[in-house]
């Protein structure tokens, strides 16, 4: 059987400047990712700089397309002909990776943060479909080098759906954690609602034993219930703050001061430990119920939204008719606590 021609067997040339490509971009994907914060020494053109990035991400994306369709089929290109493939997907990426490092912290470090994930998602899609073009035969056009192309496309085209600012920013993380928090709480009410084991229990008078499918340790008591309740407070005390935050943000949230967007940044970093807060609670009162781990896991819940509350309050956000629901929620989070634990004690 004759052997399918792989990259291995081109000239050597060749693949040897595609190894270079290779172990650049991800030279520049690892300093991206790593990048330190970038002051800016004066005015910042934001709009200039979108405009240029865009730009940017466009040229890698045409010079990645170029790269496919050259090792798409043998012949492979020439020596000189690799050698200036890659030298133009190169300059494409350090001028990607060079305009963002011109987006300075001081334009909020949710911006950044978001462009910069964004880059390095463009540079680990090159790297796997240089990758793939030095691994995959040159007979036809492989479903893994058409699969890499199209995941630096998608990548490359992400850049248009990017916040254009920090304010917007900020918004996208709030309706992500709302999101996840929400689907915490449905799935709980979700198996609350359901007997899982009433099939079975229809024909009990078949099984054996009086707790033949251990429904103590699969389902809740009356008891188990009874805790979940303010359990439950609390995790729905935090979508209403995730909530009300959004609307505050959309309405009094501003950019035009380093103060205030470096308030809107501490809340974003607040922000993103809610979910975990609730992932955690929720864990805990899927039966069999560990009290002590719910009691833990609430604390450590309430103390969270106390400390986002306690962040919005003191930031340019809260208006008078904001403080109003903060307090709200501030008291629904120490009743609900208060009566978790309460009701944890009575169990003891």
């Amino acid at each position: 059987m004759k052997r399918k021609p792989m990259m291995a067997d081109c000239d050597g040339n060749v693949c040897e400047s595609l190894r270079k490509l290779l172990s650049s971009v991800r030279t520049v994907r690892d300093q991206v990712r790593d990048a330190e914060s970038n002051e800016s020494d004066g005015a910042f053109n934001l709009l200039n700089f979108w405009d240029t990035l865009i730009q940017a991400v466009r040229a890698v994306s045409q010079e990645a397309t170029k790269l496919s369709i050259a090792f798409s089929k043998p012949p492979p290109p020439s020596p000189q002909e690799g050698q200036m493939l890659s030298e133009s997907v190169l300059k494409s990426v350090l001028t990607l990776s060079t305009v963002f490092y011109w987006l300075p912290t001081s334009q909020g470090a949710s911006l950044r943060r978001r462009v910069r994930d964004a880059t390095v998602n463009v540079l680990d899609g090159l790297t796997q479909l240089v990758d793939v073009i030095l691994s995959s035969p040159l007979q036809s056009l492989t479903q893994d080098q058409l699969t890499s192309t199209g995941s630096v496309w998608s990548a490359c085209d992400q850049f248009a759906q990017l916040p254009q600012d920090n304010k917007v920013a900020v918004m996208e993380i709030l309706s992500e954690q709302i999101n996840v928090v929400k689907d915490a709480i449905q799935e709980l009410d979700q198996a609350l609602s359901q007997d899982p084991f009433s099939d079975f229990l229809d024909n009990d008078d078949d099984l054996e034993g009086d707790d033949p499918l251990g429904q103590q340790e699969t389902n809740w008591s009356d008891e188990d219930r009874r805790v979940i309740g303010p359990c439950q407070g609390l995790m729905k005390a935090g979508v209403a703050c995730l909530r009300k935050m959004t609307s505050a943000v959309r309405t009094n949230g501003d950019i035009t001061t380093p103060q205030n967007l470096s308030q809107l940044d501490d809340l974003a970093d607040v922000i993103r430990e809610i979910s975990p807060g609730v992932d955690g609670l929720a864990v805990c009162l899927y039966p069999p119920m560990d009290y002590s781990g719910i009691d833990n896991n609430a604390s450590k819940l309430a103390l969270l939204l106390k400390k986002l509350l306690e962040t919005i309050r003191s930031s340019h956000v809260c208006g008078e008719s904001e403080l109003t629901w903060v307090q709200f929620l501030d008291g629904a989070v120490t009743h609900n606590l208060q009566k978790t634990r309460d009701l944890i004690q009575e169990e003891k």
